[in-house]
């Protein structure tokens, strides 16, 4: 699943036009590397969300297509 599509699906950023702009301004970075809308998500990868000052970290652990809304922190971990 493309991380912008992720991003949206798991409620980290409401829109998914939101989170296509962040990755092409370099503010989502996964393992530490800055990654393209396009990048594919995978299990077990850890996604950096920056934000002006704050940095949030998450840890990647299932991926699906529709969650409901109760059910999406199960896709993530903070770290």
């Amino acid at each position: 699943m493309r991380i912008d599509k992720y991003l949206k699906v798991s409620r980290l950023i409401k829109r998914r036009s939101v989170a296509n702009e962040a990755c092409d301004s370099g503010r989502i970075a996964v393992n530490g590397r800055p990654v393209k809308a396009s990048y594919d998500v995978k299990p077990g990868d850890v996604i950096e969300i920056t934000f002006g000052e704050r940095v949030s970290r998450y840890e990647v652990t299932a991926i699906a297509e529709h969650v409901l809304k109760g059910d999406a922190a199960s896709l993530y971990k903070p770290l």
